[in-house]
C-alpha cells in the first residue's frame, strides 16, 4: 500500500526523530534556514526534537554547529549525546565479538575491507576507501583484528565493511548471512558499505528506549527518514513519514510521505505541527 501524502496530524507528536543525509539536509549536504528554523520551532512549542543518524559520534560537535543544540542518536543507535555534544550512553559491540565478526565476514567475502568507528576516534585497513571518511585525520590505520585488539581499552560502537566489486545487494545480504546474530547488519549509503552494530542496537531501539526514560512512549513520536536503515525507527513510531525521493523500501514501509529533502520536507510537516499547537493554545487560552 502506498503511503498517504503528508497531513497534519490530530494530536502533534511529543517528540520527533529525523535521520539527516538524505532526509533533513539537501542533496548537497547543506542544512536550509527553513529547516533549522522549523526544528527550532518546534522545540519551542514543546515538541522535542531528536537527530537520529548513522553518522559517527566523532562528527556529533560539528553537527550540533550546523543544526542546533538537539539531542543525536549516533552511529545507527550505538551512542546518545546530549544538546551539548557529550556523550550520555553508548551501546558498543564487545571487542571479542567484533574480531569474531571480522573473521566471519572476511572468510566469507574475499576481497572486503573494514573501517571501526569508536566514541571519537576511527580506525581503517589499508584497503578500506578514503572516500567514505574524506580528509579526516586518522588515527588508527591496520587490520581489523589489531585495530579492535584486547586491551585498547576503546569499545567499538560500528563497523564498516567495504567491497570493490559486489553490487550493494548482494553485498549486504552476504554480509548479513556471515555476520547471523553477532550483529545488527544494514546500509545506508547507496553505496557499497555495510554497517555492523552491537546485536539488538538501531536507531529504533535506542530512541524507545530513551524517550521512554522521558515518559513519552513510541505512538507519541513521529519519524522521518529515506534509506533502509530507517526501516526500524520508522517501524517503531506512531506516525512514520518517507520522504519523497527515499529508497522505495522505505516508501513501501511508511504511513505517510514527507515532501523530499530538497524540497525541506522534514520543515514542512514541522511547520504543520507547530501550527496545530499553537492553534490549540489559542483556543485554550
Amino acid at each position: 500500500m502506498a503511503p498517504t501524502p503528508a497531513a497534519p496530524l490530530v494530536t502533534p507528536p511529543k517528540l520527533v526523530a529525523t535521520d539527516l543525509d538524505g532526509t533533513l539536509f539537501q542533496s548537497d549536504g547543506t542544512l536550509s534556514r527553513r529547516t533549522r528554523a522549523a526544528l527550532a520551532s518546534a522545540e519551542g512549542a514543546g515538541i522535542r526534537v531528536v537527530l537520529v543518524t548513522g553518522r559517527p559520534p566523532r562528527g556529533v560537535p560539528d553537527l550540533l554547529e550546523r543544526v542546533g543544540p538537539h539531542t543525536v542518536i549516533a552511529a545507527n543507535g550505538a551512542a546518545v549525546h546530549s544538546p551539548d555534544g557529550t556523550v550520555a550512553h553508548t551501546f558498543p559491540l564487545p571487542a571479542a565479538e567484533a574480531t569474531r565478526l571480522v573473521e566471519h565476514v572476511r572468510a566469507a567475502i574475499p576481497g572486503v575491507s573494514f573501517a571501526v568507528e569508536f566514541d571519537g576516534a576511527f580506525g581503517h585497513e589499508p584497503a578500506y576507501p578514503a572516500w567514505s571518511f574524506g580528509d579526516e585525520a586518522v588515527e588508527l590505520i591496520g587490520t581489523a583484528e589489531e585495530i579492535l585488539a584486547p586491551g585498547s581499552g576503546r569499545p567499538p560502537l560500528k563497523i564498516l565493511a567495504h567491497h570493490p566489486e559486489l553490487p550493494l545487494d548482494a553485498f549486504y545480504e552476504r554480509a548479513r548471512h556471515a555476520a547471523g546474530p553477532d550483529a545488527e547488519t544494514t546500509h545506508s549509503t547507496g553505496l557499497s558499505l555495510v554497517e555492523f552494530s552491537a546485536p539488538g542496537v538501531t536507531k529504533a531501539t535506542t530512541l524507545v528506549t530513551w524517550s521512554g526514560r522521558l515518559g513519552i512512549g513510541a505512538h507519541e513520536i513521529a519519524a522521518f527518514g529515506d534509506m533502509p536503515n530507517d526501516l526500524p525507527l520508522l517501524g517503531a513510531v506512531g506516525s512514520s513519514y518517507a520522504m519523497a525521493n527515499a529508497h522505495p523500501d522505505v516508501l513501501a514501509a511508511a504511513r505517510h510521505r514527507a515532501p523530499s529533502n530538497d524540497e525541506d520536507g522534514v520543515a514542512q510537516v514541522l511547520e504543520g505541527f507547530v501550527d496545530t499547537v499553537t492553534r490549540r493554545a489559542s483556543l485554550s487560552g
